[in-house]
């Protein structure tokens, strides 16, 4: 799935996201055209959107940086602690729907096109979705959606993180008790410095992106399910503990996910997570780790007794502030290593040729970075920065055998109603958006990183977009 309120591949490739292609046609065109149209029609106030908006009573900005989701304030943060019990209203319907649609023109034409898309310049339906988010009495509370994937033209389960919680005391402290039951290691996260919800916030599977990420990196969503145990005391110290699983592929076919892609886990899949969060500097700062060890049979094939292994350990840390002015500045940085034997992978000769003594083993280092200000709650801009980088290994990757990618990524976006100005009703909200990515390495390499003449500027792209929330 697409990143918006979500965020498959290779084995090896843990970074790409799932999907063929679509045949881009012309009334793709329409959410810009609506977007346009609405943009000069008088607006009148709103209470919020969507549908946990609906039930808080609160607006957009109260919850989200810019006024749109899901870029968290510290209160939207207690909200999805709490469960997504806060409410203001006894009962609402608790369902709201999303749609993404894009241009993208990419530096060097892509030959050949990805399946059913032109060489460039296509325009695109990335995805539409559909949500079941709304607590229920004081304990209970749910973010479940299920999702259109315009490039691979089918649906599936996304994004899931059903909650039960409790308050009690911890020397002395007010604290929040949860437990968590989701589909993405990161998902459940509140802070958007892990891979589940870190910028860019939306994306689109219709230019190249490189192939090498650690496993924690999406690589598991959607295709595992995992239960939590956390702790937020005093508002200020964070602690969960949990695992991973994959359920049957047969579930998995069921719900539209890839029971093969990476594989399944066998036994559990423990991930543990740490953060603190305190005032510096006239902001809210916050510091935080996790973790994620997983022993994975590459596409289900047990015919051999080994496993592919892996050890992800992560740092994050964010720092907001809301200026006098109400313009909000973010800084979001992680800081990723993992660690890999995969025995598996070579013995069935899925990388390599399962003989070369450095098949099995590699360490990847990635690091993510980015920047904003928020002016009025309306115009956001963006600048980000990532890298990977890791051992040479000719058995995994191509070219010159290094994974090492690096870039830049600006985004200005604008939310015409991030103060709930909507003109449509409290269930309405809009942003459009312009992204720029460039790279400086790609696949492990400035020049001729594939042995066929492209260059890392080749993949270079420029993505306009409208994003829809009802």
């Amino acid at each position: 799935m697409d990143r918006p309120f979500s965020s498959g591949m290779p084995p090896i490739q843990h970074g790409t996201k799932p999907g063929s292609g679509i045949r881009p046609f012309a009334p793709l065109a329409m959410p810009f055209a609506l977007g346009l149209v609405l943009l000069v029609v008088p607006a009148r106030r709103a209470a919020a959107v969507p549908a946990f908006a609906e039930q808080t009573g609160m607006a957009c900005e109260a919850c989200h940086v810019g006024g749109f989701g899901p870029q968290l304030t510290p209160l939207g943060r207690e909200f999805k602690l709490s469960g997504y019990t806060m409410r203001a209203k006894a009962f609402n319907v608790p369902l709201s729907a999303m749609a993404v649609a894009s241009l993208t023109h990419v530096r060097k034409d892509q030959v050949p096109p990805p399946d059913g898309l032109d060489r460039n310049d296509n325009l695109a339906f990335d995805q539409g979705s559909l949500f079941v988010a709304g607590g229920v009495g004081k304990h209970l509370g749910s973010f479940a959606q299920i999702t259109y994937d315009g490039v691979a033209e089918a649906w599936a389960w996304d994004n899931l993180d059903v909650r039960a919680v409790t308050r009690g005391k911890l020397f002395g402290t007010d604290a929040v008790y949860g437990l968590t039951l989701n589909n993405s290691p990161t998902v459940q996260d509140v802070w958007n410095t892990t891979p589940a919800w870190g910028f860019p916030y939306t994306d689109t599977a219709v230019s190249g992106t490189p192939d090498a990420a650690p496993l924690i990196d999406d690589a598991l969503a959607q295709n595992t399910l995992g239960l939590s145990a956390y702790a937020w005391v005093g508002q200020k110290y964070y602690a969960e503990a949990g695992a991973y699983t994959s359920p049957a592929a047969g579930t998995l076919n069921w719900l539209g996910a890839d029971p093969g892609d990476p594989g399944d886990i066998r036994g559990l899949a423990p991930y543990g997570r740490f953060a603190w969060q305190g005032q510096a500097a006239g902001g809210t700062l916050q510091a935080g780790a996790f973790a994620l060890k997983a022993a994975i049979s590459p596409g289900r094939d047990r015919s051999t007794s080994l496993r592919d292994h892996y050890t992800d350990l992560g740092l994050d840390t964010s720092w907001q502030k809301v200026l006098s002015s109400g313009d909000t500045i973010s800084v979001q940085a992680r800081y990723v290593h993992e660690t890999s034997n995969l025995q598996a992978s070579c013995a069935l000769a899925l990388v390599g040729d399962g003989l070369a003594p450095d098949c099995a083993h590699d360490h990847l280092n990635e690091w993510r970075g980015d920047v904003s200000y928020a002016w009025h709650n309306g115009i956001d801009a963006t600048l980000g920065a990532f890298a990977t980088a890791g051992t040479r290994n000719g058995d995994l990757y191509g070219g010159n055998g290094k994974p090492d990618s690096n870039g830049l990524m600006a985004e200005l976006d604008y939310s015409p109603w991030g103060n709930g100005n909507s003109p449509l009703g409290s269930r309405f909200n809009m942003r459009v958006g312009l992204q720029c990515t460039v790279y400086g390495r790609f696949d492990g390499a400035r020049h001729n990183y594939d042995g066929a003449g492209a260059n890392a500027s080749d993949n270079d792209a420029v993505r306009l977009y409208t994003w829809l929330a009802f």
